[in-house]
């Protein structure tokens, strides 16, 4: 083998494991960006109407 393919083979492979750590880390953002946003978004909303306390105590079951 020649000197410059091995060195070559190496570069390529340290490229290629840069490349592929930068798209993790550009994974774990997005994900951590989408988690915030859903949080923001169950946080907006309203929250339900409370019944009274009486309400669904009594079933009438008869037909």
């Amino acid at each position: 083998m020649d000197i410059t393919s091995i060195a070559n083979a190496a570069s390529n492979a340290t490229s290629a494991q840069a490349a592929s750590t930068a798209s993790l880390l550009m994974l774990r953002k997005a994900l951590d960006i989408q988690a915030s946003n859903a949080a923001t978004l169950l946080q907006a909303l309203p929250q339900p109407a409370s019944n009274p306390p009486n309400l669904g105590n009594v079933i009438d079951v008869r037909a």
